[in-house]
């Protein structure tokens, strides 16, 4: 937990957490910035806890002091959806955002999802503090969740020596998620809604919008203050489509 001056300093400067972007278009239009959006529904995320963290799952999730966001979501399985960024010509889908709606109410304001160790004296409201992606990949995963992928990440490795976790395993299974469901997937797969071996938690790792790079997260609130979505912002439609 964060110190009372951390946490006084966030009460002062909580504004500048706001997302300039009202996420929840992305969701909800057919069409910004001259680009054709769609929604993908990849099914079931597991949050027993609603404690939850974002991160690039095959480089971050599995270090075991990874720490979850100061706020929290209610506890329940939720549906995962990807804004998409429908493909012209050649170019592939990119995904905008991920999002997981926790109730039926309409969100009125985004902030930025904190841990407690930013160091808010950065802030200037045009930035953000995100989580790194470094292998164009990100998720959404409870606590306990994370505890049973870091838990399946020890045994995989005892058993696989010297192998790659990524093209020793994951690689299959994306292809597999290409296969039975292709649309607005590349042929190796874009995404997949992973079910951690022996558990009955399922974990979507989807892909990170252009690939590599820092992302926010935002909680979503609606008009009585209650949370009621997370979204995962990878690409900002109208700075990366719009007029220059």
């Amino acid at each position: 937990m964060p110190d009372k001056e951390w946490l006084d300093k966030f009460q002062q400067v909580r504004e500048l957490t706001l997302s300039p972007v009202a996420l929840d278009q992305y969701f909800e239009k057919e069409e910004i910035a001259g680009r054709q959006l769609a929604v993908l529904d990849i099914g079931p995320c597991t949050l027993p806890t609603g404690k939850l963290l974002v991160r690039d799952p095959l480089v971050y999730l599995g270090r075991k002091n990874e720490q979850p966001y100061l706020r929290t979501a209610p506890a329940g399985t939720y549906t995962t959806q990807l804004c998409v960024v429908k493909p012209q010509g050649e170019e592939d889908a990119r995904y905008a955002a991920a999002r997981l709606c926790f109730t039926a109410a309409r969100p009125v304001k985004f902030y930025e999802a904190l841990i407690g160790t930013e160091h808010l004296e950065e802030l200037n409201g045009e930035n953000y503090f995100g989580f790194n992606v470094d292998a164009g990949l990100g998720c959404i995963c409870d606590q306990e969740v994370h505890g049973a992928y870091c838990a399946f990440l020890d045994r995989w490795e005892k058993e696989n020596p010297g192998k790659n976790l990524y093209h020793d395993y994951f690689q299959d299974l994306f292809a597999q998620s290409a296969q039975s469901c292709p649309e607005y997937q590349r042929e190796g797969g874009d995404w997949i809604n992973w079910q951690i071996p022996g558990t009955e938690y399922h974990l979507p790792f989807f892909q990170s919008g252009f690939g590599d790079g820092v992302y926010p997260v935002y909680w979503g609130f609606d008009e009585e203050g209650s949370i009621c979505q997370l979204v995962v912002q990878f690409i900002d439609i109208e700075l990366a489509y719009g007029e220059k």
